[in-house]
């Protein structure tokens, strides 16, 4: 027969409960092995132990890497494109080169122009389970051009140089590459060459601001616009894995979160974002140099990259949703000073961009990557979850049980797991020289009988260290059924 509940009161030693909570709490907030540089340090420590480990190129390097390509002349890259030229230059490369290229539209904007994406891969028509979704969105706000270009240039030397250059075809070969030329069709209409800041075109036709527009994770949210709502359908029909959104304005790279909460705006995957942001700002020529961005006129941080909210907050930004709801890891990149360049100047930015632009890419393939099998069926588990030392983005696998997690070099703790199934915890080893590691793992049914024990490593696999048998919230229920117990 049990004791009274206040006789157990008194049963418990307080020097019990004074061991419990912190290993609870240790549990809870995730104290363990981690990445090589602790991912809540300060931007500038990251930085400096990229530099210092070399796991950051500069566009001399890249291009070093990349060796010759087929480019573009002064005079081809000295042009503007508006709607009608842009849907032209698609249609072009999609009819010279349909084995590489898909082009689609993933809606219409308020005044009814497609929302252009060429997609780029080997197998391009549809997801190709296992390949890396990569994108790149394009002329948000419709003043804000040079972005246009690149990506449009960009296109077509991925194609132009498939089957040529050993970087580029590999690049073309392993991951499916979206591009999107122009989110904000309408509002380019608008926009005036030679406009340095403040002219028309920023906004949609209904003049809101699209980056100020998706669903906020505080204050109140705005209706989003037609063209958000379709950037947020494509967004969920495709695993992206990286993402970057391009602007202009300044020169600079910021990362999410856009906005702060409770007087923080780091994201739980700091490391990464300091990581997309500064290995883009150091494959530029200058973006990555302390000092001025553009004018003493504006207050832009004088370096090259910087947390969203650190340098102005933005609620209901595209990069702060992708990030929570999507699954995939986006920053914004600031191209250039003039949101309008005229077309003499555009030779310069193509040049300036183009090893950013393709290095960026690469990075979709830094990551923990494989499949999650159900072990009764063999078939791929979707929607198992991916989590990293309990920190960070808790990801979702995809239909075909293939998912993909962003990371830096460090030794990581990655437990996968579903409703249905027991989870699985493995300890993986990423390194400067190897940043890519694959690993499959097997899920066991709840339903599934006799379990086999499956659970445990194997531990000569390289990069592979270990493996938990019970998951650490296993351990936390079980911490907390103790304290519930004595307390009741």
């Amino acid at each position: 027969m049990s004791a009274p509940a206040p006789l157990r009161h008194q049963l418990l030693p307080p020097l019990m409960v004074l061991i419990l909570l912190p290993l609870f709490f240790s549990l809870y907030v995730g104290v363990s092995a981690d990445s090589n540089v602790p991912f809540n340090l300060n931007e500038e420590v990251i930085v400096n132990y990229f530099e210092k480990e070399h796991i950051v190129e500069s566009a001399e390097e890249i291009a070093n890497d990349i060796g010759p390509l087929s480019d573009f002349t002064d005079e081809e890259l000295a042009v503007h494109h508006n709607y009608d030229n842009m849907t032209a230059y698609l249609k072009r490369l999609h009819a010279a080169y349909p084995d590489l290229t898909t082009l689609n539209s993933i809606g219409r904007s308020v005044e009814n122009r497609e929302l252009w994406v060429l997609v780029i891969s080997k197998d391009p028509k549809e997801h190709v389970p296992g390949k890396p979704e990569f994108k790149y969105v394009a002329n948000m706000h419709g003043n804000e051009v040079v972005s246009r270009e690149v990506i449009l240039f960009l296109a077509e030397l991925l194609l132009k140089n498939y089957g040529s250059n050993a970087y580029i075809t590999k690049l073309v070969d392993t991951t499916r590459i979206h591009l999107m030329p122009s989110m904000n069709p309408d509002g380019y209409e608008r926009a005036r060459e030679g406009d340095e800041m403040m002219g028309p075109g920023r906004d949609n036709a209904n003049g809101i601001d699209l980056n100020r527009n998706f669903p906020r994770r505080k204050g109140s949210s705005q209706i989003p616009e037609i063209e958000t709502r379709r950037i947020m359908e494509w967004a969920l029909s495709v695993p992206f894995v990286l993402s970057a959104n391009l602007h202009g304005g300044t020169s600079i790279v910021n990362y999410p979160f856009d906005d702060s909460q409770f007087g923080k705006s780091k994201t739980g995957d700091h490391d990464v974002f300091v990581k997309l942001a500064y290995s883009y700002a150091r494959a530029h020529p200058s973006m990555w140099k302390k000092g001025l961005r553009c004018t003493e006129e504006f207050s832009d941080p004088p370096k090259g990259i910087t947390n969203g909210a650190e340098w102005y907050e933005v609620s209901g930004g595209m990069q702060d949703w992708m990030y929570l709801y999507a699954n995939c890891f986006e920053i914004t990149v600031e191209t250039n000073c003039h949101k309008f360049p005229y077309a003499k100047d555009m030779p310069v930015f193509w040049k300036e961009h183009k090893y950013a632009l393709l290095r960026y890419i690469e990075l979709t393939h830094h990551t923990i990557h494989g499949f999650i099998f159900d072990e009764q069926t063999g078939l791929g588990i979707q929607n198992a979850t991916i989590s990293i030392n309990s920190r960070g983005r808790i990801l979702k696998s995809y239909k075909y049980g293939d998912y993909w997690r962003p990371v830096t070099p460090g030794s990581y703790e990655v437990t996968f797991d579903h409703m249905h199934y027991y989870p699985v915890t493995k300890v993986v080893n990423i390194t400067t020289e190897s940043p890519s590691f694959e690993l499959n793992v097997t899920l066991t049914p709840h339903s599934y009988t006799p379990r086999r024990p499956g659970d445990l490593a194997d531990v000569n696999e390289p990069g592979l260290l270990s493996s938990a048998p019970k998951s650490r919230s296993n351990l936390m229920v079980a911490l907390t059924s103790i304290l519930f117990f004595y307390y009741l």
